[in-house]
């Protein structure tokens, strides 16, 4: 195992070794991207767990039927378009023609047709397609046909899911893998190749571009929609933890583009010569306490809802993102602002001002008996640690026997799944801001289900249920946003979790990249000046 400063040097290009031909050296270098992720990839499986990284890596392998453009309507990707007949319930898609896997191996609709009952399994919007569909088959090798009990209008929707598992059409051999099991062989038609024989655990990641990639010859490209133009040869993913290691190896050149600027840092990045900071991502970085519901003290819902008086959302926002209010958004409700279904419906609890004694002598009223509240804080994500730094002194202003554990994520991702009690390594709350995008809408939002398919920290709620029904088969867009107002009224009352605010999370890269495009890190579209 090299040590970081051989590994850096070696893959940054500082070898001595890599100066022996400079024109060439120089040739290829403008042909790669250094890319810095935000964080390690616990799973290279884009549909077995929501994690942005996972999602990013996902997006340069795989493709899907459909992809979302700039303003977060599908469009058709690898699908050449749909037949719509029998009043909506059957769904005839098209594949372009000319796709291929990475193995050389023609997509066929049943390829297509397997990754989707898998992504079924997985994913909340999917589960609600599959809930409504009587067949899904391939009747010819470029044909994908859906067999509905009723008109489903949000199958291209699903078929585009970026929020949370990526629908990626795979290879019937690797789609047919249970879904409750990681996928590892990642064999895609998406426009780069993974070079697996290059990973060097929490270290390295590289990818190649895919030579039969056949991008669409229309549209426009944003998010994951429009043409896949790739103009580089290669990216390199470096995993580098320290904030300040990551700020100083763009600010040299040794990295091209880091995920996601340090918060802390951004000053100095955006001082730097040759260097652009910029938020791409419109919908930020979501931060809400998720609670443990299966054991006390939050299974009880009058201390939950007690809680509410002792939170500013201001608080955990400046914690996260800085003094200066452009970077983040407090009174935030169970939607991410600027989304259609965000309203002001239940805002006004966190108008009033905070009461620490007050919330306490509910607290202690409602039942609480001095039982240990162990917050798993994400020591590896700077926000959410600082998110729960500000929850930990909260809780113990309110009364609470606080048990403060900084975990790193992959632990927390490990032990979050736990309902035991927490003297048996249960847990009571974590903090984790994930892409506002992932609570878009009352189905993208996974922590608003409850009941059977909810989430880690498994609230439950029959009204939160029916009403995700009704916004589900709602016939129009007025109708949905109803919908979603009663459904932040009810969560308020119910409290699946408490909204903390949200913030904007930057990209930074060097300005010899041109190109980068709106959303989360995509590289295609993208080449070096």
């Amino acid at each position: 195992m090299m040590d970081r400063r051989t590994f850096l040097g070696a893959s940054l290009g500082l070898a001595a070794g890599s100066l022996a031909s400079p024109h060439v050296a120089r040739a290829a270098a403008d042909r790669v991207i250094k890319f810095i992720p935000q964080r390690d990839l616990n799973s290279k499986d884009p549909m077995w767990i929501p994690a942005a990284n996972v999602r990013t890596h996902g997006y340069m392998i795989f493709d899907t039927l459909y992809g979302i453009d700039e303003n977060f309507r599908p469009q058709p990707q690898m699908a050449e378009g749909a037949a719509i007949e029998d009043d909506g319930k059957l769904w005839k898609i098209r594949l372009r023609p000319g796709l291929k896997f990475h193995d050389g191996t023609p997509v066929l609709a049943r390829d297509a047709a397997a990754s989707i009952r898998r992504f079924c399994v997985r994913d909340p919007l999917g589960q609600a397609l599959a809930a409504v569909t009587d067949e899904l088959s391939a009747p010819d090798d470029r044909t994908i046909q859906f067999r509905l009990k009723r008109p489903f209008a949000l199958l291209p929707d699903a078929l585009s899911s970026t929020p949370l598992f990526m629908p990626a059409i795979m290879p019937e051999r690797l789609a047919n893998t249970d879904p409750m099991k990681q996928v590892t062989d990642m064999v895609g038609s998406g426009p780069f190749r993974y070079v697996a024989n290059e990973e060097m655990q929490g270290e390295r990641y590289a990818y190649e571009k895919f030579a039969g990639y056949v991008p669409r010859d229309s549209g426009t490209p944003g998010w994951t929609a429009g043409p896949k133009v790739v103009n580089i040869d290669r990216v390199e993913w470096k995993v580098i933890p320290d904030p300040a290691t990551i700020a100083a190896a763009l600010q040299t050149g040794e990295a091209d583009w880091i995920e996601y600027a340090p918060l802390d840092l951004l000053d100095v990045l955006r001082s730097a010569r040759n260097v652009k900071v910029a938020v791409t991502d419109p919908t930020g970085m979501k931060a809400d306490m998720r609670m443990n519901q299966a054991i006390p003290p939050f299974d009880n819902p009058e201390i939950r809802r007690a809680l509410l008086g002792a939170v500013k959302q201001e608080d955990y926002c400046i914690a996260m993102a800085g003094t200066d209010p452009s970077g983040w958004k407090a009174r935030v409700g169970f939607f991410v602002p600027g989304s259609p279904m965000a309203s002001d419906a239940g805002l006004d609890v966190f108008d009033t001002p905070r009461d620490f004694a007050a919330v306490a002598a509910k607290i202690k009223a409602a039942g609480y008996k001095n039982e240990k509240v162990v917050i798993m804080s994400p020591g590896d994500i700077p926000a959410g640690k600082a998110a729960s730094i500000v929850n930990a002194d909260m809780l113990q202003k309110v009364g609470m026997n606080v048990d403060y554990a900084e975990l790193d994520w992959a632990s927390i991702a490990q032990r979050r799944m736990k309902k035991e009690p927490v003297e048996q390594g249960g847990w009571n709350i974590w903090i984790a801001p994930g892409p506002g995008l992932s609570q878009f809408n009352p189905v993208a939002a996974t922590l608003l289900r409850t009941g059977p398919q909810a989430y880690f920290g498994w609230p439950k709620s029959d009204r939160l249920e029916e009403l995700r029904n009704e916004w589900l088969t709602a016939p129009d867009l007025a109708a949905q946003k109803r919908v979603a107002v009663e459904i932040q009224k009810q969560a308020f009352i119910d409290l699946p979790m408490i909204p903390l605010g949200m913030y904007y999370q930057p990209t930074a890269y060097r300005t010899s990249l041109e190109g980068v495009l709106s959303g989360f890190a995509t590289f295609w579209n993208v080449r070096k000046a």
